[in-house]
């Protein structure tokens, strides 16, 4: 599986809607990763968007709840390495060299992350865009930068064969 005693995972820091958060969950089921959910997120888990967004695929995620910023570093594996997806990046995803046990963070749609987050992360990379656009939506992101650190890994699902 890799190096560390994780696979990948998907982290989100105190997502805030609940229809990107449902997407990102629906991601992490099709693909095999684990999802850290770390709290306060800006919406009940129960929020009808959510589970419209993430549909019937929410039984397959493997899902961790943390209740805080400091509950998730307590039980994060130490040889992962903590991956910030940040319009702030100053490495392009495409150029960047994962590991199978890497941890990729996504912030909050409103804000991103905190100072004190940034200052933790391992790596922090953004995806290259067109000059004069801000930003992706961060379930597109996390899709984008996902397949590729999986590509990179061989950690992509076997194609289903009929």
């Amino acid at each position: 599986m890799g190096t560390g005693s994780t696979p990948m995972r998907l982290a989100l820091y105190q997502p805030d809607i609940p229809q990107n958060t449902g997407a990102l969950m629906r991601l992490a089921a099709c693909l095999g990763v684990p999802l850290d959910l770390i709290e306060p997120a800006g919406f009940l888990l129960s929020d009808r968007r959510l589970k419209r967004a993430g549909m019937d695929y929410l039984d397959a995620l493997e899902m961790t709840r943390h209740r805080s910023w400091d509950a998730f570093l307590e039980r994060r594996q130490p040889k992962s390495r903590l991956i910030l997806l940040t319009t702030r990046g100053s490495v392009p995803y495409h150029r960047f060299v994962f590991a199978p046990d890497d941890i990729l963070l996504l912030g909050r749609e409103s804000a991103g992350v905190p100072a004190e987050v940034h200052a933790v992360a391992d790596a922090r990379l953004h995806v290259p865009m067109h000059q004069g656009t801000r930003s992706l939506n961060v379930a597109l992101a996390a899709a984008i930068v996902l397949g590729e650190a999986l590509r990179q890994t061989a950690l992509l699902p076997e194609e289903a064969r009929p």
